[in-house]
């Protein structure tokens, strides 16, 4: 959804730290990862940051292995599509190396040649910072803000958007927890639910069914939970 304000239209930066923390409040407390609320955080970021024209998350588990789970304009998805084809850009830096990345001019700009060349053909954008979001296992990812006329970011839009993603990223940690606990009780669940079908079939404990399941699991190099879930598969498949 492309979201065009003008500055008169935007909310007053003195309140936005306060808008920040109810934002990052409502969004933890859904404790969910799913796509409106990646969404709303690149939707909050251009409404709230002042300079902003547009905004995206760009999550990157590798050089060219580049996502774009949220965009407020298509041309932050087409940022984010050349920096996946070069390996290389803002967005990028921003989510490997930790820190917050400032394009004044992307005319004057010397670093990222590949990317720059492309994004001046190819786009209006001028301005762009970007903003280390999170590091999940393989996973890193930045929120990134955009702006059409060069030096629209200045030490407010760094503040500001260091705060927001520093919330946002707690969202994301807490959001990670508790679809990894949802899983693990998932897991659970089904191990039992294999325990039990075992024990029924072959006549044996708890205790002798879990043995078999794990042996099952180190002889083919398959974790545990999936060995489960084939056996209750399979068992389920003989009942019809």
């Amino acid at each position: 959804m492309t979201i065009a304000m003008s500055v008169d239209d935007r909310p007053d930066s003195i309140g936005a730290p306060k808008r920040i923390a109810d934002i990052a409040r409502d969004l933890y407390e859904r404790k969910t990862l799913d796509g409106n609320v990646v969404a709303e955080l690149a939707q909050h970021a251009a409404t709230e940051l002042p300079g902003v024209d547009y905004a995206n998350v760009t999550v990157t588990s590798g050089r060219y292995q580049v996502d774009t789970p949220s965009a407020t304009h298509p041309c932050a998805v087409l940022l984010d599509d050349i920096q996946r084809r070069h390996g290389e850009g803002p967005c990028l830096s921003s989510a490997w190396q930790h820190k917050t990345i400032h394009v004044a001019d992307l005319e004057t700009e010397r670093r990222w040649p590949k990317f720059r060349a492309e994004a001046l053909a190819s786009t209006p954008v001028r301005s762009i910072m970007g903003f280390q979001l999170f590091v999940t296992g393989k996973s890193m990812g930045s929120l990134n803000v955009f702006a059409d006329r060069p030096g629209a970011f200045g030490a407010e839009t760094r503040q500001l958007g260091s705060l927001f993603a520093t919330q946002s990223a707690l969202v994301w940690d807490a959001a990670r927890r508790e679809e990894q606990f949802q899983q693990a009780l998932a897991s659970r669940d089904t191990i039992g639910q294999a325990k039990g079908m075992i024990m029924e079939r072959y006549s044996i404990n708890a205790g002798q069914a879990f043995e078999m399941l794990r042996k099952l699991s180190h002889d083919t190099n398959t974790p545990l939970a999936e060995v489960a879930a084939k056996v209750v598969h399979a068992a389920a498949a003989e009942r019809r």
